[in-house]
């Protein structure tokens, strides 16, 4: 669900005329709705509440600070994968206790910030890592809260870009090295093992392979706990998907709950959960113009104005987006490839779409943009970043401006030999 409507022929965000904000921002631009994102998590913990896990927002999904804002006042903590990421938690307001920090390549300067921060846990991802960990505190005289990611060697049935949970993926450590690993950390004095952690990849369509994954992770845990560890959290990761078009029918939270109850009731843990694209989603559009209209050889081309720098997920991934008139559709449809201006022949958000007669200047938007749009956007063909707004009731705030080309050359400059 969402709050992305038709009002008097027109789409609004909540009460919000998407052809006011563009009026205001100029286009492209991202569309966040308060109410769905709040929506979103209400949504998700009463389907998990018969174990209260900790929810840890995916940070990398959506990271704009008024969206974490917005998403720690609904009660969210923050999984995150960079000290970059870590700042913007924080700069959200945060609490460490409710922090998280995954991913497989922390660096020295990242582990001594989120140390010196006091983050919940560290999802270590390597032999490696949980050295530099250890040596990290030591230093600072404290002991790290530490969980050890576990690759259970399930296969995700997602993309292939975003599965992470085979053995073939670089996340996370095999069961048959992670217990030896454990029976190192013995020796560490400066790690403290709290936990498990595991996230087996992102947009998955069945619940069959999140519960191949949690019952071995739960006898991981049995078997961990015979062993002498203490094992107080299991971070079970996310990877829920979302709808990106008519007929997709992913799992519904409620039975996804229903799931993760029957497989780790009894076991005495404090589960840590971190929904991203389920969250951000579907809670987000991209808005652009048609620029130009052309036709070659029989096929209809609208070009607008939003590229594949902007989205990247088509191009990335081949991923859909529904894509739909901001004013309700008065004419027939027709087949149209929509397509951005970046310079590369993988610049197309959608082939053989059906829209209404356009014209220059209309405006589309792309729908379940919220998550991994702005995120992953960036300025290649030195086209500024697009800015984001986020919508509440019948108010809208500009959360990141529209970059100038003077901005966008800010950090660049000329070698000394050459002249200004």
């Amino acid at each position: 669900m969402d709050h992305f409507t038709y009002q008097h022929g027109e789409l609004c965000a909540e009460n919000v005329p998407i052809r006011r904000i563009a009026e205001a921002v100029g286009t492209p631009f991202y569309a966040y709705s308060t109410a769905t994102l709040h929506r979103h998590v209400q949504v998700l913990r009463e389907a998990l509440s018969p174990l209260s896990p900790m929810l840890c927002f995916a940070v990398k999904a959506c990271p704009n600070i008024a969206v974490l804002r917005t998403l720690a006042a609904a009660g969210m903590g923050a999984d995150v994968v960079s000290g970059g990421e870590l700042f913007r938690a924080r700069k959200a307001g945060i609490n460490p206790e409710n922090i998280v920090f995954s991913g497989v390549g922390k660096t020295r300067e990242e582990i001594d910030y989120a140390l010196e921060e006091g983050i919940r846990q560290f999802n270590v991802e390597s032999a490696s890592e949980l050295a530099l960990l250890n040596e990290c505190a030591l230093k600072k005289n404290v002991k790290a809260p530490t969980a050890l990611r576990i690759n259970p060697d399930v296969d995700a049935k997602t993309h292939a870009k975003i599965s992470t949970g085979k053995k073939e993926n670089k996340f996370g450590i095999s069961m048959r090295s992670a217990r030896l690993l454990y029976a190192e950390t013995a020796k560490m004095e400066g790690i403290s093992v709290q936990g498990i952690s595991m996230h087996i990849g992102s947009q998955l369509t069945s619940l069959a392979p999140f519960e191949e994954a949690y019952s071995r992770v739960r006898e991981f845990v049995v078997e961990l706990r015979a062993a002498g560890h203490t094992i107080r959290t299991l971070d079970i990761g996310g990877g829920l998907g979302v709808p990106y078009r008519d007929g997709d029918v992913p799992p519904l939270p409620a039975d996804y709950g229903r799931m993760i109850a029957g497989i780790f009731s009894g076991l005495d843990i404090e589960l840590i959960c971190e929904p991203g694209r389920l969250i951000a989603g579907n809670a987000g559009i991209l808005i652009t113009r048609v620029v130009h209209l052309k036709e070659n050889e029989g096929r209809h081309y609208a070009v607008v104005d939003a590229g594949m720098n902007d989205l990247m997920r088509p191009a990335l991934y081949d991923s859909h987006h529904d894509i739909i008139p901001v004013m309700a559709a008065t004419t027939a449809l027709s087949a149209f490839d929509v397509v951005g201006p970046v310079c590369e022949s993988s610049d197309v958000f959608m082939k053989d779409t059906m829209l209404p007669v356009l014209h220059a200047g209309d405006l589309l938007a792309l729908r379940t943009a919220g998550a991994y749009g702005a995120s992953m956007s960036g300025s290649y063909n030195s086209r500024p970043l697009t800015p984001e707004v986020l919508v509440n009731s019948d108010q809208f705030a500009v959360i990141r401006a529209r970059q100038g080309y003077e901005e966008m050359l800010r950090g660049e400059t000329f070698a000394p030999w050459q002249s200004p």
